[in-house]
């Protein structure tokens, strides 16, 4: 298709969108199309079209990046949008996908030698920029709230606490720890007597988690190590747990069996694992594998968000037993961006990426879930079932 042609084809599905979803346009000359909704108010109509007629999804993230478009109430907008995306079928979308022919660089696979720079690319920028919008505990992954006024930290240490439960790390656990993030999960883990080892690829993390961990009086009882998950050396007589909070989504769709050998190779016999992921829709996640998105271009380069059952797959596949799969419902997630969202000022890409996300998140797209895995040697059914607590506050 000519570039003149894809111009008018995303001219074309902006109308469309307007005409099926509940947001407007509006237009430079005064012109509103579409009967109720948040608006997506075109600057440069033009360039927009063309960015989307090019790049599609990245094209419309591009546009908003370079100021083509604004809106009144961003996640509101891109939630209608994910809405839309959601009603497509899985067969369909992988049609779509196959379209644009985009795929992501071999560079940003998450090969060994990749890994380091794919994550220093988001996790190396300023801690202060972090910490500009994040809550005191510094944790960047989905509270889990017990009502819809609960403050943001308990929120948090209620999210930590539990996975730390059910992985049943207390006094005299050895632990290891992948994706050290700034600490939190590690200062309250050693605070229930665990020993501690915590392993990122992130210099500027690392740096600020051991200055915490200083000051949380810890420091004695976690080491955090500069390596990739691929590269952590065993314990003696192994490890009694393994946890993970939303790094899973970083390590790419070829490299989950990888991910999932080396948390079970790590565990001593009867080990548990306790892995938080944010989730997709299986058929979904296959429709976009080869996909190259706006969020892996500008955001997360290499990955790619799961299924709950490929992540179970993979630790089946690798010898583990799957023994609980917790779903928040996606609720949780959304206020804990919108949390983020408010509490600082975003350039123009941060605003999008975290507008982005929680959209996802309220449309229903994406979920997030913590699995529980036993080494098979002695693994036990003493764990609650399945759980979804949704209810509580997606009312």
């Amino acid at each position: 298709m000519s570039p003149s042609l894809r111009t008018a084809a995303a001219g074309l599905l902006l109308r469309s969108l307007a005409r099926r979803l509940p947001m407007r346009i509006a237009y430079p000359d005064g012109k509103v199309t579409g009967a109720e909704g948040p608006i997506m108010r075109l600057r440069r109509p033009r360039e927009l079209r063309r960015r989307l007629g090019d790049d599609g999804e990245i094209g419309l993230g591009e546009s908003y990046q370079a100021g083509d478009w604004d809106s009144d109430d961003l996640p509101a907008l891109l939630t209608a949008v994910a809405t839309g995306l959601a009603g497509i079928a899985p067969a369909l979308q992988k049609r779509l996908w196959r379209l644009r022919r985009v795929r992501p660089p071999r560079a940003e696979e998450g090969t060994l030698e990749a890994a380091p720079s794919n994550a220093g690319r988001h996790y190396d920028l300023p801690n202060e920029m972090f910490a500009s919008f994040l809550d005191r505990s510094m944790t960047y992954s989905s509270a889990l709230f017990a009502s819809r006024d609960d403050d943001l930290t308990e929120a948090q240490h209620r999210k930590i606490d539990r996975l730390l439960d059910v992985a049943r790390v207390g006094a005299g656990s050895h632990l290891l720890e992948i994706g050290t993030g700034w600490g939190e999960l590690a200062i309250r883990a050693a605070r229930r007597g665990a020993r501690v080892v915590s392993v990122t690829l992130s210099e500027q993390q690392r740096r600020l988690a051991v200055e915490r961990l200083r000051e949380a009086g810890v420091a004695d009882r976690v080491e955090v190590r500069r390596c990739d998950y691929r590269e952590v050396e065993p314990a003696p007589d192994g490890f009694d747990a393994v946890v993970s909070v939303e790094m899973v989504e970083a390590v790419g769709y070829d490299y989950w069996p990888a991910f999932a050998e080396a948390v079970l190779g790590h565990l001593r016999p009867g080990g548990r694992a306790g892995i938080q992921l944010i989730t997709t829709d299986h058929e979904r996640m296959l429709a976009t594998v080869h996909a190259y998105t706006w969020i892996q271009k500008h955001i997360f380069p290499g990955g790619l968000v799961p299924s709950a059952e490929a992540i179970e797959a993979a630790f089946t596949a690798a010898g583990g037993l799957v023994e609980e799969r917790f779903d928040f419902g996606s609720w949780h997630y959304a206020e804990t961006l919108r949390r983020w969202r408010a509490a600082g000022e975003h350039d123009r890409t941060w605003d999008y990426y975290l507008s982005f996300c929680e959209a996802g998140f309220r449309a229903g797209y994406l979920d997030v879930s913590q699995l529980v895995v036993v080494s098979p040697e002695r693994a036990t059914a003493e764990c609650p079932p399945r759980g979804d607590v949704s209810e509580r506050t997606d009312q």
